[in-house]
Parts: C-alpha cells; sequence; structure tokens
C-alpha cells in the first residue's frame, strides 16, 4: 500500500531544509547535496514528502542554473542516454515507457522522437521537466 502524503510532516521537512528561491553558488550547492541525499533512498525509500521536497528542490536549481548557465537547446536522445547511464538503466528497464526494445533504441539513436505522452513519463520518472525530452 502506497504510503499517504502528509502535509504536517512536509512542513517539517520544510522548516528543517528551509528551501527557497537559490541566488548563489553556496545555495546551489547545499541544495544539490539534499537533492543527491534524497536521490540516494530512491523512489521506494523515500517518504511522498521527502518526494515532494525533492522535486521543490529539483526546480530551484534548475530555476538557478538556467539562469546562470543558460544553454541552446539540448538533444533529447543524449539526455535520456545519461540519464539512463547515470541511473544505471538498460533498454530493458525503460519499457515501461517505450512500447518495445526496438522503440527504445531508435530514440537512443535520435531516429525517432520522444512522444508528449513518453516525455511526460520520463519527465515524472526522472523528476525533470519534460521539455528535457522533447
Amino acid at each position: 500500500m502506497a504510503k499517504k502524503y502528509d502535509p504536517n510532516a512536509y512542513a517539517d521537512l520544510l522548516v528543517e531544509y528551509l528551501p527557497g528561491v537559490i541566488r548563489t553558488e553556496e545555495e546551489n550547492e547545499k541544495a544539490l547535496a539534499i537533492v543527491l541525499h534524497l536521490m540516494k533512498k530512491g523512489e521506494r525509500g523515500r517518504s511522498p514528502e521527502e518526494s515532494r521536497l525533492l522535486e521543490l528542490l529539483a526546480t530551484l536549481i534548475e530555476d538557478f542554473e538556467g539562469k546562470t548557465y543558460p544553454m541552446g537547446k539540448s538533444n533529447p536522445a543524449v539526455a535520456l542516454r545519461e540519464l539512463m547511464r547515470e541511473h544505471g538503466l538498460k533498454q530493458a528497464d525503460m519499457l515501461d515507457i517505450f512500447s518495445s526494445q526496438g522503440t527504445v533504441s531508435q530514440v537512443l539513436n535520435g531516429k525517432r522522437e520522444i512522444s508528449k505522452a513518453q516525455a511526460r513519463k520520463l519527465s515524472t520518472r526522472f523528476h525533470l521537466p519534460v521539455d528535457v525530452f522533447i
């Protein structure tokens, strides 16, 4: 049975970590350290409140880094390959998002674009904005 979200527990996490708009490298490094700690717990090891905090911090970090280190348009296939490498995932691990290993292979090789529905699923899985995959 899935754990139920508890707003009071989330409030306690917010008080403990005091997340806010990131304005300096030091604040960004602190947020990244918290994200790393939460990511190491894995999806099953995190409480719903910790997952929500992780999502908030990822949004704050993305905002800071997007403004501080602007980059050109990313390549969704390259981003997906790198995320799979970082998370130790194989093509077979992506079958819940893509219909077949052939489709996964085509996407990773840039021969097929990621659909909007697949991009939404990838966004949820990796806790990243959907536009990373489009």
